[in-house]
């Protein structure tokens, strides 16, 4: 058997021009035969010039405000030290808690300098809730999952999309990485607004994305800004 399939493939090359001329491509269904260029020029790649480092600015280490859990403050504290050079403001930064369920204020915003934290309500995906129980079982950064994504993001630029006016989010971890590519954002939504706690006891499901009550969205963009971190995990 291993005989014949040698003997087929090369009468295949064969008639694709011979060995000389021919490469075999595996792709994702199919193979292909790729004629190869005789003295073809060499091109040498572009050459890439290697950014300026940019200084981390020392970021201010303070004790967890009596509202926070500390082990997660502990942990955005030191995402906040090790991308300290992608983000550009630190005066304050939002913890997704997610330890804490959807009917509760788990969206913390921390003011670095005075300890003064404002906590909202933020809904997770349906792909990190399946069972829509309330509470974030897993994690993912797979396109299509519908799941939230742990670890630190950076607030980026507003735009106005489905979900009216929403903010971009950059993932700065390998967890979380994909979030630009799969749309992960800051927007507003009616099965967060607080009628959903009296009616069901819970927030409905994103996408992924951190979803707050319409009538908070004013007050949480105000809160981030562009170039600040949202961290979000579960301990």
């Amino acid at each position: 058997m291993q005989d014949q399939s040698v003997r087929s493939r090369r009468a295949v090359l064969r008639a694709a021009g011979g060995l000389a001329g021919a490469v075999l491509v595996q792709g994702c269904t199919t193979n292909a035969i790729v004629p190869i260029a005789q003295n073809a020029p060499v091109v040498p790649p572009p050459q890439r010039l290697a950014a300026a480092p940019v200084p981390a600015a020392p970021v201010r280490q303070m004790r967890a405000p009596a509202t926070v859990n500390p082990r997660l403050f502990e942990r955005a504290q030191a995402a906040l030290s090790r991308h300290a050079g992608r983000i550009q403001r630190t005066d304050r930064i939002a913890i997704a808690d997610f330890a804490v369920d959807s009917a509760h204020p788990r969206f913390q915003f921390i003011d670095m300098h005075s300890g003064v934290v404002s906590a909202m309500r933020v809904a997770h995906g349906s792909g990190s809730d399946p069972a829509h129980c309330g509470r974030l079982e897993r994690f993912s950064n797979v396109p299509d999952s519908n799941a939230t994504s742990e670890g630190a993001f950076i607030t980026d630029n507003y735009y106005v999309g489905k979900h009216g006016r929403s903010q971009r989010l950059l993932g700065l971890d390998p967890t979380n990485d994909n979030a630009l590519m799969r749309a992960i954002v800051v927007h507003g939504a009616w099965y967060a607004n607080p009628e959903m706690i009296a009616q069901h006891g819970k927030l409905g499901r994103s996408q992924g994305c951190f979803a707050v009550a319409e009538g908070d969205l004013a007050r949480v963009f105000s809160l981030l800004g562009e170039g600040r971190m949202i961290y979000a995990a579960k301990v």
